[in-house]
């Protein structure tokens, strides 16, 4: 039988490799993952959920079968979820020191990282979403692994940024 071919919408080599991993570990079904570095218009929007889906759903209809994208949110407790779902921006713009400085007059440093993965068979097929989330603590840039903003993000309980652990 043909493994499945899916289509993840990405020109990050990184999150490529994380999701070949995921999809091909101890797994029955095989899956032949490759990627697609289109650039997507993106629904502006709170919601990360509701951003991968719309995002999803344009890509099945470009690709014309099954794909896979993903929307990762930073969010700020003290700034009400902010950065969310635009923290590539502000990453890009203000880097992650800049990102740190945020939340220089607050106390209140917690954060968390969420990712909203969806999937779709191919067009018109309604995408299934899937929500990771992991709360921490915005702290000084510790690590150099991983991706823009890992070096600042510490989850609860681990000691570690997301940069210190890879």
């Amino acid at each position: 039988r043909e493994p499945l071919t899916i289509t993840f919408v990405t020109g990050n080599q990184k999150k490529l490799n994380e999701v070949r991993a995921i999809l091909t570990s101890d797994c029955r079904i095989p899956f032949n993952v490759t990627a697609n570095p289109i650039d997507l218009d993106e629904l502006q929007s709170d919601m990360p959920e509701k951003i991968a889906a719309a995002k999803c759903r344009l890509a099945a209809r470009i690709i014309g079968g099954p794909v896979l994208v993903d929307d990762t949110s930073l969010c700020f407790t003290a700034l009400g979820g902010m950065p969310g779902p635009y923290i590539k921006w502000f990453q890009d713009q203000i880097g992650a020191e800049g990102l740190v400085r945020m939340l220089e007059g607050f106390t209140d440093k917690t954060a968390w990282a969420q990712c909203s993965v969806a999937f779709s068979p191919g067009p018109g097929a309604e995408p299934c979403v899937f929500i990771g989330r992991t709360d921490g603590v915005i702290v000084d840039g510790v690590g150099e692994g991983g991706f823009g903003w890992d070096a600042i993000f510490a989850p609860v309980e681990t000691g570690k940024t997301f940069g210190q652990m890879r």
